[in-house]
C-alpha cells in the first residue's frame, strides 16, 4: 500500500487564489453595501438572490482559472529550485558524478540556465578528482605492494590466522581460516552465510570469556616484562570439534597508554582430526608390539623343536645358540620399543587451558557417540578453568563409562564438576550395583579399550600425567556411585584486565586497515547515540506470495548484506529461497521470477529466520518499505521462536527526510539520483544490494542536515508522513 506525498505549497498555490478572490469579493460586497441606504440594500439583494448561483459559478470558475495558473507557475518558478537544491545537495555531499538534467519542461529558464552551470562544475569536479585520485594512486603504490606481500604471505599459510580488535571484531583473516571455519558449521549452512567475515564478531565461534581469560594471561606477562607474551587455549565449537588456538596481542602505540594492547592474533589448529589421527597411530603402533611378542612366542617354540634328538650335537648347538641370541636381541629391542612408545604416549600432549564447561560438554558427547549409553551434565561450574590434556582425560572417562555399560548395564552416565577445598574434582556418576575396591584398581590400571580401539595408556597414567589423584566413592542417600578425578586447576593469570579492555563492542574494523586498531569504544554510550557512521549495518528485502502479511500471505526469499566500517561487505552476503508451504499466486512470479517448483524441498521460515536472525546479530536493520518487511518477521516471531529486536531503518522514509521536494520515493528513483546502478531488482538479495548503496550514499546527506546519530535518524524518519503506513 503507497502512501500519498502531500505538498503543503502546491496545495497553497492552488487554492490561494480562490480563496483571495473571494476575499477580494467579500470585501468590495462589503464597502459597496455600506455606502446604500436601507431600502436601496433590500432593492439589491432582491435583485441578486435570485442570481447568487450565477455569481458563485463566476466565483468557482474564476479561482479554478487562478489556481491552475498558480500552481503552474509555482511548479515553474517556485518548486524548481527546491528539487534543484536537494539533487546538488547529492553531488555535494557525496561522490555521485551525474549531470541534472536541463531539458525538463517543468523548469523555468532560471533554473535550466542554473542547472548547465552546476553540470559545468561537475565536470570540472570530475576531472579535479580524476587527477587528484591518478595522485594518489601514484604516491600508494609502494603500500599497495606490501599490501600485495602480505595477503601473498596470509596466503601460503598453512595455519589458520585471524585478527581482531579488542572488540572481537574480525580484521583480517586468511583463506585457511575462512575454510576451517566453514568446518565449524554445524550441518547445512542456510543461506549461504559465513561465520568467518570481515566485521563479525569472533565471538560467534568463541566464548568471550575464554578470549578474555586469555588476554588476561597476556597482559599479565605484559607487566611483568615478558618481550613477546602469549597464551594458549583448547576449546570446544558447537559443532562438536576441538580448536587448539594460541592467542598473540597487538600492541598499541607507545603514545597510547590507556592500554598497551590493541588487539589480538589467534592462531588456530583444529586439532579434533588429530587427535583422531594420532590415537590410530598409537593404536597400530601398539598392535605391532603385541604381534612382534606373539611372534617371538613362536621363534621360542621354534628353538624347542631344534632339540630334537635327530640332529647332531654340533649343528643343534650351533642353531639353538643363533636361535637364542637371536630371540633375546629381537626381545630386548620390542621391549625397549614398546617403553618408548608408552612413554612418549603419555607425555606427548602438553597440558593446556581450557573452560571446564567445554571439557564436560566434548566428554558428554564422546561418551554418547562411543559408549552408546546415555550422558548428560549435572553440576557444572561454569567459571572453573582447567589445566588439562582435554583427549586424554576424555578417553579415561569414555573407557569407564564402556566399562560400566558393559560390565554393570548402566543406562545413564553424568558428569559432574566442581572445586573443594582448592582442587577441580571431576566426578562420572552412576546409579546401579557397587563394585569392589579390586575390580577399580583392575580397570584404574588396565589400558584403556573403548571397542576394537586399544591404547597403551592407563588411567593412572593419565591420572598421573595431570599429577592428580583417582578414587571411587558411594553416595548412599542417592544409591549413586562415582569416579573421582582430581584436577590441576588453571594457574592464576595476575590482575584482570578492566571491563572496557575487554568487553568492547562498537569498533567496527577494516580489512587491511589497521588503524581501525585505533577505533576504541565507551560502552556505557547507548546505541541511539552512536553515529551513523560507525555502525554495522544488515541491509535486507524479502519477496513474498503476495502483500498482505496478516492474511496469510508468506516470505519466498530472504537476502541480505553487511555494511561494516562504511563499506558495502558484498561477499558476506545471506540468500536463501524459503517453502512458504502454500501455492504461489502466478500473478507475482513476473516480477520475482520465483517458480513453484524452485521453493520445493527448500528450507522452511523455521529454519530460515533463526539463521538470518544469527547473520543480523549486533547489528542495525535497514531495508526499504521496512514496515512491509518487518510485519512478515513479527508475525513469524512465535512459530520461530526469535525476535527482530533491532533497531531498524527504512531508506523509504529517509529518502523523504533528504528530499522532502521529490515526487517519488520509489527505490529506483532513489538509485536514479543518487547514482546507484540498478542490477537484480526484484530479487531479495538483489534489491538489499541496491538498497545499501543508496543508504551508504544517504548517510553524508543525513550529517549535512545536522543528522548524526542512530537516535537522530529514527526520530527524523518517526516525523514523515510515511511513517503512518502499516500493513
Amino acid at each position: 500500500m503507497a502512501a500519498v506525498k502531500i505538498d503543503r505549497a502546491l496545495i497553497l498555490a492552488s487554492f490561494a487564489p480562490g480563496a483571495l478572490l473571494a476575499v477580494a469579493l467579500g470585501g468590495v460586497a462589503a464597502a459597496l453595501v455600506g455606502t446604500l441606504e436601507p431600502a436601496q440594500r433590500t432593492q439589491l439583494w432582491a435583485l441578486l438572490e435570485p442570481r447568487i448561483a450565477i455569481v458563485l459559478m463566476l466565483w468557482f470558475f474564476a479561482a479554478l482559472g487562478l489556481g491552475v495558473v498558480c500552481r503552474q507557475l509555482w511548479l515553474r518558478h517556485g518548486a524548481a529550485p527546491g528539487r534543484l537544491a536537494e539533487q546538488v545537495q547529492v553531488l555535494m555531499a557525496s561522490d555521485v558524478a551525474r549531470e541534472l538534467p536541463i531539458d525538463n519542461p517543468a523548469d523555468g529558464a532560471g533554473s535550466r540556465a542554473l542547472a548547465v552551470q552546476v553540470n559545468e562544475l561537475v565536470r570540472q569536479r570530475s576531472a579535479l578528482r580524476a587527477d587528484i585520485e591518478a595522485k594518489v594512486r601514484e604516491g600508494s603504490r609502494e603500500v599497495e605492494q606490501e599490501r600485495g606481500r602480505l595477503a601473498a604471505l596470509m596466503s601460503e599459510l598453512t595455519q589458520s590466522v585471524v585478527v581482531c580488535n579488542l572488540d572481537g571484531r574480525v580484521l583480517l583473516f586468511n583463506a585457511r581460516a575462512r575454510l576451517q571455519f566453514r568446518a565449524l558449521v554445524d550441518g547445512p549452512a542456510v543461506g549461504g552465510a559465513e561465520l568467518l567475515a570481515l566485521g563479525r564478531s569472533i565471538y560467534a565461534v568463541f566464548d568471550r570469556k575464554l578470549v578474555a581469560h586469555a588476554l588476561e594471561s597476556v597482559q599479565s606477562r605484559l607487566q611483568r616484562g615478558a618481550p613477546n607474551p602469549s597464551a594458549q587455549f583448547v576449546t570446544s565449537t558447537r559443532s562438536g570439534q576441538l580448536l587448539r588456538v594460541q592467542l598473540a596481542p597487538v600492541r598499541a602505540p607507545e603514545d597510547e597508554t590507556d592500554n598497551p594492547i590493541a588487539g589480538f592474533v589467534l592462531m588456530l589448529d583444529n586439532i579434533t582430526r588429530d587427535f583422531a589421527d594420532e590415537s590410530e597411530r598409537d593404536r597400530m603402533l601398539h598392535s605391532f608390539t603385541e604381534s612382534a611378542r606373539a611372534s617371538l612366542g613362536n621363534l621360542q617354540a621354534a628353538v624347542e623343536l631344534l632339540e630334537e634328538p635327530d640332529l647332531d650335537a654340533a649343528t643343534r648347538e650351533r642353531f639353538q645358540g643363533v636361535v637364542r641370541d637371536e630371540a633375546t636381541s629381537m626381545s630386548r629391542r620390542i621391549q625397549e620399543l614398546a617403553t618408548h612408545t608408552t612413554q612418549t604416549m603419555k607425555t606427548r600432549w602438553p597440558l593446556e587451558e581450557m573452560l571446564g564447561a567445554d571439557l564436560v560438554s566434548a566428554a558428554v558427547r564422546r561418551i554418547q557417540t562411543t559408549v552408546g549409553c546415555r550422558a548428560d551434565a549435572a553440576e557444572v561450574d561454569a567459571s572453573l578453568w582447567l589445566k588439562v590434556d582435554s583427549f586424554s582425560l576424555i578417553q579415561a572417562l569414555s573407557y569407564l563409562a564402556a566399562r560400566l555399560v558393559d560390565e554393570y548395564d548402566i543406562k545413564l552416565v553424568q558428569l559432574r564438576l566442581q572445586v573443594q577445598n582448592g582442587r577441580p574434582q571431576l566426578d562420572l556418576i552412576w546409579i546401579g550395583q557397587a563394585m569392589s575396591t579390586e575390580t577399580v584398581m583392575g580397570w584404574e590400571t588396565d589400558a584403556i579399550r573403548i571397542g576394537n580401539d586399544t591404547s597403551a595408556l592407563t588411567v593412572r597414567d593419565v591420572v598421573q600425567r595431570h599429577g592428580g589423584a583417582f578414587w571411587f566413592e558411594r553416595e548412599r542417600v542417592r544409591q549413586a556411585a562415582f569416579f573421582r578425578f582430581l584436577l590441576p586447576l588453571s594457574a592464576e593469570a595476575g590482575e584482570p584486565l578492566g571491563a572496557a579492555m575487554v568487553v568492547h563492542s562498537e569498533s567496527r574494523p577494516e580489512f587491511y586497515d589497521f588503524d581501525l586498531f585505533k577505533a576504541g569504544s565507551d560502552q556505557a554510550r547507548e546505541l541511539a547515540e552512536r553515529r551513523l557512521s560507525d555502525l554495522s549495518y544488515t541491509v535486507f528485502d524479502t519477496e513474498t506470495t503476495g502483500l498482505k502479511p496478516s492474511e496469510g500471505d508468506e516470505i519466498i526469499q530472504v537476502g541480505a548484506t553487511r555494511i561494516v566500517a562504511g563499506k558495502l561487505r558484498r561477499q558476506d552476503c545471506f540468500e536463501q529461497l524459503v517453502d512458504p508451504q502454500r501455492s504461489i499466486p502466478p500473478a507475482g512470479i513476473p516480477i520475482h521470477g520465483i517458480q513453484p517448483e524452485m521453493v520445493e524441498g527448500q528450507p522452511t521460515i523455521d529454519v530460515v529466520l533463526p539463521a538470518f536472525h544469527g547473520f543480523a546479530q549486533e547489528t542495525v536493520l535497514v531495508a526499504h518499505n521496512a514496515a512491509f518487511d518487518m510485519r512478515f518477521l513479527q508475525l513469524k516471531q512465535e512459530r520461530t521462536g526469535v525476535t527482530f529486536d533491532h533497531p531498524v531503518l527504512d531508506t523509504l522514509l529517509l529518502s523523504a527526510v533528504i528530499h522532502p521536494q521529490q515526487e517519488s520515493h520509489r527505490l529506483e528513483a532513489i538509485a536514479e539520483r543518487m547514482g546507484v546502478e540498478v542490477l537484480g531488482r526484484h530479487t531479495a538479495l538483489g534489491d538489499a544490494m541496491v538498497t545499501a548503496e543508496v543508504f551508504l550514499k544517504m548517510i553524508p546527506l543525513l550529517e549535512a542536515q545536522g543528522i548524526h546519530t542512530l537516535g537522530q535518524a529514527l526520530e527524523a524518519s518517526r516525523q514523515t508522513h510515511f511513517a503512518r503506513v502499516t500493513y
